[in-house]
């Protein structure tokens, strides 16, 4: 059973920011891909996007670009989106399906969905020339509650060990299941670390979120994550509000089995390190956070609803995708002036408060990450 405590009871004395390198070097972007990007699980998107066997979808993880295809006995492959020939990009769509075989746009070797080679055009007279040696290069890939995870290590530490401490954890949100009725996706100019630690604290809701603070009081909630690549915890759904709509009533059905305390929680977690995820009893949305330069950044957001909501007579998602989407401008807007300050001479790092120790927390995770060798 998860032990939830106050943000100001985990709080570490002498936490400070980071230093301005972190969030303005190139060289330090350059450091993320490989020790962070690079060897840590990635959340690529969601399972939908290849629930057929040939789906595919790309991701592009700064110069590298895996290839996430579903084959035909219903087995997730990922693969580098390399031919082993001469190193063309393989597939430059973000998504689509393939009929049978993967062929390279520029001498058409062709792979099967699993990346085994199939032909390879004028090859048989190259001697000693074994196709079984030139598969495509895999990179870890995972589902998990219906979210694609990939990790691009060549030694992957196992998903299942390093998701452990959520790994059924939120079960009962049928997140597995749900369908995802909107996407929208944000360029923000500021470092991708600002948009975690701002996600990861709610000090700021007052002065920054005047429609979120009336639904979920900063104050309300507490924390069951409070050390290590996953964070977070809940906040109290202000009565006479249902949900975190627009409206405050729920916009559908409930996206799963709940009762007691989750019908009037939303939850909100982070996932080091590239993954955000909020739950409220109608819906969920989550998002995936891509660094595109030292100060700008890509984030693709998803609300999820009920499988069923959309024959439901009273389901409207347009409140709940408002008030976050709302939410999220703001959350931008204010990452976006906290880039322009620390990019200033006169920025040094400053201390968090107890009310900060979450985001304090993430720090020490990603700190630990920049140390290790990938």
């Amino acid at each position: 059973m998860s032990t939830f405590v106050r943000t100001v009871d985990s709080y570490v004395q002498g936490a400070r920011t980071l230093p301005q390198v972190y969030y303005v070097a190139p060289e330090t972007l350059e450091v993320e891909w490989t020790r962070i990007f690079g060897a840590h699980w990635l959340c690529v998107g969601r399972h939908e996007q290849v629930a057929q066997p040939g789906s595919y979808l790309v991701a592009n993880i700064g110069i590298e670009s895996v290839l996430v295809v579903r084959d035909r006995n219903g087995v997730l492959h990922a693969h580098f989106n390399v031919c082993r020939h001469r190193g063309t990009r393989l597939c430059n769509d973000a998504t689509g399906k393939f009929s049978e075989t993967i062929q390279c746009p520029y001498h058409a070797w062709t792979y099967s969905l699993d990346g085994s080679l199939l032909r390879a055009p004028t090859m048989l007279d190259v001697e000693g020339f074994d196709r079984t040696q030139y598969t495509l290069v895999p990179a870890g890939v995972a589902e998990w509650e219906g979210f694609v995870f990939v990790n691009l290590s060549r030694e992957p530490e196992s998903f299942e060990s390093a998701f452990a401490p959520v790994i059924g954890r939120f079960a009962r949100y049928n997140l597995t299941a749900l369908t995802t009725i909107r996407r929208i996706e944000y360029d923000v100019k500021a470092n991708w670390k600002l948009v975690l630690q701002n996600y990861n604290e709610c000090l700021h809701c007052p002065t920054i979120h005047p429609m979120l603070s009336k639904v979920l009081p900063y104050t309300s909630g507490a924390n069951d994550l409070i050390e290590g690549p996953f964070l977070g915890g809940y906040m109290e759904i202000a009565q006479p509000n249902e949900s975190a709509t627009v409206s405050g009533r729920v916009c559908g059905p409930l996206v799963g089995d709940l009762s007691g305390d989750d019908l009037h929680r939303a939850y909100y977690y982070s996932l080091f390190p590239n993954m955000m995820l909020s739950l409220h009893p109608d819906y969920v949305v989550s998002y995936m956070v891509w660094p595109t330069g030292a100060t700008q950044t890509h984030i693709v957001s998803d609300w999820m609803f009920h499988p069923n909501a959309i024959t439901h007579p009273d389901f409207d998602p347009s409140g709940a995708i408002e008030f976050w989407d709302v939410t999220n401008r703001q959350d931008w807007a204010i990452c976006e002036q906290s880039q322009l300050g620390v990019v200033s001479r006169a920025y040094t790092p400053g201390p968090y408060s107890p009310r900060e120790s979450i985001p304090a927390a993430w720090d020490r995770t990603y700190l630990r990450a920049m140390r290790s060798e990938a």
